[in-house]
C-alpha cells in the first residue's frame, strides 16, 4: 500500500511539471546551441562567398604580346637531368623556328630550367637572329646542299603545286621561310639541331640570278644564254 501511494504521488508531480509547460534545461541549451551553431554555419558560408569573390575577379593576362605575321615552331625540345646530392636536377632545350613567311627565317636553340621559359628565350633569340632567304615564285632559286657537323641537307627547286617536301625539322624551317614548293633530302644525320644548321646553312648560300650576274660583271640574259 505505501508502495503505491509514493508511485501516485510522484506521478502527480510528474502531470503538474508538464502542465506548467517546464522545459528541460538540458534540451533548450541544446537547441539553442544549435541555433547559434546553424547561424555560424551562414557566417562561414557569408565568408566562403567573399573568398570566392576575390579569386573569381578579374584575371591577369600572362600572354606576351608577339607578332601575329610571325610563324613560330617548336622543332624539338630536350630533357637534360644532371644527378646531385639528393636527387636529380632537369633542365631543357628548345629548338625553334621563327619566320615571316616573306624570306626572313631565324633558328635558335636556348636552355632553361622550365619548358616554356626555354621555349621563351629560343624565340626571343631566333627574331634577333633573322636572316634574308631568295625565295622566288615559292621555291628556291637552284639547287643547294647545306652542311653542319654531320648533318648534310639536299635542296631542289619544285614545280607549283609540288609542296614541301621534308622531314619534320627541315619543314619547319622551311615553311616559316615562306617556301611552298620544294624536294628536300637529308644525307647524314637525324640530329635535329645538326640537319635544322645545315637547312640554314644551305638557305643562306643561296643566291638569286641577279646576284650572280653582278658578282660575275655580266647581265642576267646572257648568264642564262650562257648556263643553257
Amino acid at each position: 500500500m505505501a508502495d503505491n501511494e509514493e508511485k501516485q504521488e510522484t506521478d502527480a508531480e510528474a502531470a503538474k511539471t508538464a502542465s506548467a509547460g517546464g522545459e528541460n534545461p538540458a534540451q533548450s541549451a541544446g537547441g539553442r546551441g544549435g541555433g547559434q551553431g546553424g547561424r555560424g554555419g551562414r557566417g562561414s558560408g557569408q565568408g566562403g562567398r567573399g573568398r570566392g569573390g576575390g579569386k573569381g575577379g578579374k584575371k591577369r593576362d600572362d600572354r606576351r604580346g608577339r607578332d601575329s605575321d610571325m610563324v613560330e615552331n617548336v622543332i624539338f625540345i630536350n630533357r637534360v637531368s644532371k644527378v646531385v646530392k639528393g636527387g636529380r636536377r632537369f633542365s631543357f632545350s628548345a629548338l625553334v623556328a621563327v619566320g615571316d613567311q616573306k624570306g626572313n627565317i631565324g633558328v635558335s636553340l636556348a636552355k632553361a630550367n622550365e619548358v616554356a621559359e626555354a621555349i621563351r628565350k629560343a624565340f626571343e633569340r631566333a627574331k634577333s637572329n633573322m636572316v634574308k632567304v631568295p625565295i622566288e615564285n615559292g621555291t628556291l632559286p637552284h639547287d643547294i646542299v647545306g652542311e653542319w657537323g654531320a648533318g648534310r641537307v639536299l635542296m631542289r627547286p619544285a614545280a607549283p603545286g609540288t609542296g614541301v617536301i621534308a622531314g619534320g625539322p627541315v619543314r619547319a624551317v622551311l615553311e616559316a621561310a615562306g617556301v611552298t614548293d620544294v624536294l628536300t633530302k637529308s644525307l647524314g644525320t637525324n640530329n635535329p639541331i645538326n640537319v635544322v644548321r645545315a637547312t640554314m646553312n644551305g638557305l643562306e648560300e643561296l643566291v638569286t640570278a641577279e646576284q650572280a650576274a653582278e658578282e660575275r660583271g655580266v647581265s642576267v640574259g646572257a648568264l642564262r644564254t650562257h648556263r643553257g
